[in-house]
């Protein structure tokens, strides 16, 4: 399985409301992009899985499920905000 670092996102609306949804993770080092439907399909077959390192930290990007609708979060550490959401922009 690959793994991959995910140093950067795009999102649908403000990049701060934790209430819009994640268009896009990538890395602006290794100059990859996936949509969020890509990454989820990615993770539950087993093909690649994602981590974020922020603060010295790293965090497991997994999926979750609200309102039947699938999306991706980092595993809980204890430091807000969810380490996706702290990332910056791709390409900025």
């Amino acid at each position: 399985m690959a793994r991959y670092r995910v140093t950067c996102i795009h999102k649908r609306g403000s990049h701060f409301d934790p209430h819009e949804r994640i268009a896009y993770i990538g890395s602006d080092e290794g100059k990859w992009k996936l949509s969020e439907d890509e990454a989820i399909r990615a993770i539950e077959n087993y093909t690649s899985s994602f981590y974020t390192l922020v603060n010295s930290r790293e965090a497991e990007v997994i999926v979750a499920t609200h309102n039947g609708r699938k999306y991706l979060k980092t595993t809980a550490d204890g430091y807000r905000p969810d380490n996706l959401l702290s990332l910056p922009e791709c390409g900025s």
